[in-house]
């Protein structure tokens, strides 16, 4: 189920487009709501969410754009908020980033699932899974495989997922590979939810740091990671971020042109 479809079943009728990608605009508590009846129902549904840096890729890569189009897409971040701001004049109502929301799902979600995870290291994958299963002792958290695979390999690991068929399959390969792989590989014969997490086994394992909680109450997150890591994510956050709001500052004015012409003439 695509995010058109998944409106049109659960009566979720917000969508904000950031630079043409439909994204949810759904309070915290509705999406877990919504995610469970998902997996209840055993509905296929592909999730990933919405951040400047994705919107930066899918804005220049037509394949990733396109397979976007067939998730269900959560906002992600203070870019899409401001964006939100600047082009319908209210930012998204929750902030639905994977790395606090994926596992705060799974504490929420009472009925016990089978979680499948995929990407990263072995060792952050295991360790990831620890976490998890102590965070949400209701659940079963299965590691797949790492996320170093070559392509002859991936029939068996498929395979693998078919055969364990998980309520969701937590894939974390990175933007935009991770959306790629779901979109060729996974359907519904592989599991119920497969959800693009990023970097969230990584987090979870410990071996990269989130920023301190008064930064993250603050959205300012991005600059922990920065300095964090600014070797990888300089281009990110500093070229990408002024980057992003000048697209969007783009649209904004697309869209206003678009309101002038199509405005009827004035009889005088």
């Amino acid at each position: 189920m695509n995010m058109h479809a998944a409106r049109a079943a659960f009566g979720f009728d917000s969508l904000k487009a950031i630079l043409g990608i439909p994204v949810l605009a759904i309070r915290w508590d509705d999406a877990i709501a919504l995610l469970n009846r998902l997996i209840a129902e055993r509905r296929f549904t592909k999730v990933s969410f919405l951040n400047a840096h994705n919107a930066n890729i899918a804005h220049t890569d037509p394949v990733f754009a396109e397979a976007l189009d067939d998730f269900l897409i959560l906002p992600d971040g203070i870019g899409v908020d401001l964006a939100a701001k600047l082009l319908y004049g209210a930012p998204f109502p929750d902030n639905l980033n994977g790395t606090d929301f994926v596992p705060a799902f799974l504490q929420a979600s009472k009925r016990p699932l089978t979680v499948g995870l995929l990407g990263a290291t072995r060792v952050n994958a295991e360790a990831a899974s620890v976490k998890l299963a102590a965070l949400a002792v209701q659940h079963n958290f299965v590691v797949i495989h790492d996320g170093y695979f070559s392509p002859a390999q991936e029939p068996e690991i498929i395979d693998r997922i078919a055969k364990l068929r998980p309520d969701m399959l937590l894939v974390a390969m990175g933007v935009p590979r991770q959306e790629l792989w779901i979109e060729r590989h996974i359907d519904e014969r592989h599991c119920t939810l497969p959800i693009a997490v990023g970097a969230l086994l990584d987090f979870l394992s410990g071996s990269v740091p989130r920023a301190p909680l008064w930064m993250r109450r603050l959205r300012l997150e991005w600059l922990f990671r920065l300095a964090v890591e600014p070797g990888r994510l300089w281009r990110r956050y500093v070229v990408g971020n002024p980057l992003f709001l000048w697209r969007v500052v783009k649209q904004k004015w697309a869209r206003g042109a678009e309101a002038v012409a199509d405005a009827p003439g004035e009889f005088r």
